[in-house]
């Protein structure tokens, strides 16, 4: 059977935006915005979004909840998680308790990006912490867990060398 072209006047911003919603979680900016780049009609689109968060449709927690199980799992730390929260719209001290509710446990998963990238040989040298420290810093862990980790297997080489 084949299917009828829609007109694109005659789609609603419920229906738009309950369709951006069966394929992925969307934080309520994120629809916002999505719904005014196909030129649908701003109070028409949150009155969209007003009545698909009274349905439990959409939730910001629940976005917020599965961006960071999926960044985590990325192997990302806790500022760039944070500062990825910011840009959809969840406040700080939300996304902060997003991200202390996974209890994730940031020294093994320091120690899993480096396994990852470097083999999981120590840095041999001051050149080398660097550039492994550099790496992790970009990835947006914490400068105190990246010292904790680096700074034992650095203590581990300097031993031998002394």
């Amino acid at each position: 059977m084949a299917r009828k072209p829609r007109d694109k006047e005659q789609v609603s911003a419920y229906d738009r935006a309950l369709g951006l919603l069966a394929r992925r979680e969307h934080s309520a900016r994120e629809l916002k915005s999505k719904l005014a780049r196909r030129g649908l009609d701003a109070d028409e689109s949150v009155a969209a979004l007003e009545k698909l968060q009274a349905k439990d449709f959409q939730s910001d927690g629940r976005f917020g909840e599965m961006l960071v199980r999926s960044r985590i799992a990325g192997g990302y730390g806790p500022r760039w998680i944070l500062a990825e929260l910011k840009t959809h719209g969840i406040d700080e001290a939300k996304a902060r308790a997003l991200i202390e509710a996974a209890e994730p446990d940031w020294p093994a998963l320091v120690r899993h990006q480096l396994r990852r990238r470097y083999g999981g040989k120590p840095a041999t040298n001051l050149a080398e912490r660097s550039k492994r420290t550099a790496f992790l810093l970009r990835r947006g862990f914490d400068a105190s867990t990246v010292r904790l980790v680096l700074g034992s297997s650095l203590d581990e080489t300097a031993d031998d060398t002394d």
